[in-house]
């Protein structure tokens, strides 16, 4: 059984409200399949999104729109293992990470 992800928009509306992500270089931890990765990386400068499983990278990368293709980076990585330059991001994310 399947179930709807924020069909109201709620999450999106308040991710937007507290984020803005206009220009920016953006890292999401825990990305998935890039559910929240196309609620926000129009916007975006660049996104470099991180999951652990392989399987929800490729899923990411099968269905990231053709527009999107040059900003966002899809990449199988656990946070605790990957090192990343301090000043390289101007926002984090985390999504059903923690």
């Amino acid at each position: 059984m399947g179930y709807a992800i924020d069909p109201e928009g709620n999450e999106t509306r308040a991710l937007h409200e507290m984020v803005d992500f206009d220009g920016k270089d953006i890292l999401e931890i825990g990305c998935g399949d890039g559910r929240m990765t196309w609620r926000y990386a129009q916007r975006a400068r660049s996104v470099l999104a991180l999951d652990p499983k392989a399987e929800r990278i490729e899923q990411g990368i099968a269905s990231t729109p053709e527009a999107l293709r040059p900003i966002v980076t899809f990449r199988v990585a656990n946070i605790a293992d990957v090192s990343l330059p301090g000043d390289a991001f101007d926002v984090a994310i985390l999504s059903w990470s923690l």
